[in-house]
């Protein structure tokens, strides 16, 4: 059986193109029928008047009894010229709209329509999470769809966006924004402005531009945190949309070794104990609708990666998202991180990931676990072992007796920093999609 997202795949070029060649094509039908049957005897006198004048011009160059075939090959070449002429005069109009509409657009206009057709049928994706994580994994996934929804954790309270909630009492911006210019297709400097941060700027200093224009469109929407994200998506031109997974005010609240129960995302990390448990705070805040209808349309859902306590189990905590990621038919992956995090995973293995996210969520959210196989440098490593991160233990066959699935692979990047190469970790994902 083909899946759906393989057949809107082979016919993304097409699409949005067959209801006008239809109607084209009924228009030069009746044009042509109207026209015989309107001008039927101007339309035959007209046709011997030129074959007549065509006999006595072809045959002063042929022989009588080749001035029919003659006649007959001229006009069926005029016929081939006419199409010709008109495709031209079509494609000509084609390329002067486009590049009224975009100066900047002048070569490569068939490719980039082929390729955002293709693009706009590409498989429906929800990605959750948050951190640098999820950002990193959409600028892999806009290269193959522009049917993204990132559903993003709003518990962050550290930082520009902690500061934010306090003096605009705003959902945190942080990593929405993160997200927004990881989808963007706007210019870079559109995209570098919003990731700029001030340094020592006074009250400035440390806050992220892209959060305060975020916060500007906010009270441009009188409070409407939705429409803000909207008109920023609509700014940086992103493939995909971006969401909240909640438009509530919901913080976190941990209960760590010894029973010692802390709240605060920041105060969580620092405490530097193993979770015992992760609740909200509060506990009964509502799903943001458009998430829970993603993630019932999708074909593919991702997990992470990210802060497996503070990124990843968050979102699944908000009422509604972990049953409707259970009553999904999409395909359902977890990707593990490849280093671990001082305060939350300081020894955990890759089964151990998994462990503590189905140890907080009761309802099976994923049935495949991308786990790294692949080893950064000795520098690399000593680098991380310093501030209290080690490399992932890729333990698969306990993966494997938890009835899940393992894709394993050197999905690594190392450059300044160790994390998942998106290009790597998004193509072995569409091959499980079938593309």
């Amino acid at each position: 059986m083909i899946r759906r997202h393989k057949l809107r795949h082979a016919l993304a070029p097409t699409v949005g193109v067959w209801r006008a060649a239809v109607f084209l094509l009924i228009g030069f039908v009746g044009t042509l029928v109207g026209s015989l049957m309107a001008f039927n005897v101007q339309i035959q006198g007209l046709t011997r008047e030129l074959h007549a004048a065509s006999s006595v011009a072809l045959g002063n160059v042929a022989d009588a009894d080749q001035t029919d075939l003659a006649i007959h090959w001229v006009g069926a070449a005029l016929l081939l010229l006419g199409a010709a002429l008109i495709i031209l005069a079509i494609r000509l109009a084609f390329i002067h709209v486009i590049e009224t509409l975009n100066p900047s657009m002048t070569g490569g206009r068939v490719d980039v329509y082929v390729r955002r057709q293709q693009l706009a049928s590409g498989p429906r994706i929800v990605a959750l999470g948050g951190g640098t994580g999820l950002s990193t994994l959409l600028r892999g996934w806009k290269q193959h769809s522009s049917n993204i929804t990132a559903v993003v954790t709003v518990t962050d309270d550290g930082g520009s966006s902690g500061r934010l909630i306090q003096d605009k009492g705003m959902i945190p911006p942080g990593d929405i924004r993160n997200c927004l210019v990881a989808l963007a297709d706007a210019e870079k400097a559109m995209t570098d402005l919003f990731q700029h941060r001030f340094r020592d700027s006074g009250s400035l200093s440390g806050h992220a531009m892209g959060n305060l224009l975020i916060a500007a469109l906010v009270d441009q929407a009188q409070g409407d945190f939705e429409r803000a994200i909207n008109i920023a998506s609509e700014v940086l031109a992103i493939r995909g949309q971006v969401m909240p997974s909640t438009l509530d005010h919901v913080g976190l609240r941990a209960v760590l070794d010894g029973d010692l129960e802390i709240r605060g995302e920041t105060e969580i990390v620092a405490a530097g104990r193993r979770i015992k448990e992760l609740r909200l705070s509060p506990d009964n805040v509502q799903p943001y609708l458009p998430s829970l209808e993603a993630i019932a349309d999708a074909d593919l859902i991702c997990v992470g990666p990210g802060s497996v306590y503070t990124s990843v189990i968050p979102n699944l905590l908000i009422p509604g998202v972990a049953a409707a990621m259970r009553d999904s038919r999409a395909l359902k992956v977890y990707i593990c991180n490849v280093m671990t995090q001082p305060g939350e995973s300081d020894t955990f293995s890759a089964s151990e990931h998994v462990s503590a996210i189905l140890a907080q969520v009761k309802e099976r959210v994923f049935d495949y676990v991308v786990v790294n196989t692949g080893v950064p440098s000795q520098e690399a490593l000593e680098k991380y072992r310093t501030v209290g991160q080690n490399l992932v233990d890729p333990d698969i066959d306990r993966i494997r007796a938890m009835g899940l699935r393992v894709i394993s692979g050197n999905f690594m990047s190392e450059s300044d920093f160790v994390r998942h190469d998106p290009v790597k970790v998004v193509s072995r994902l569409m091959t499980l999609l079938g593309l």
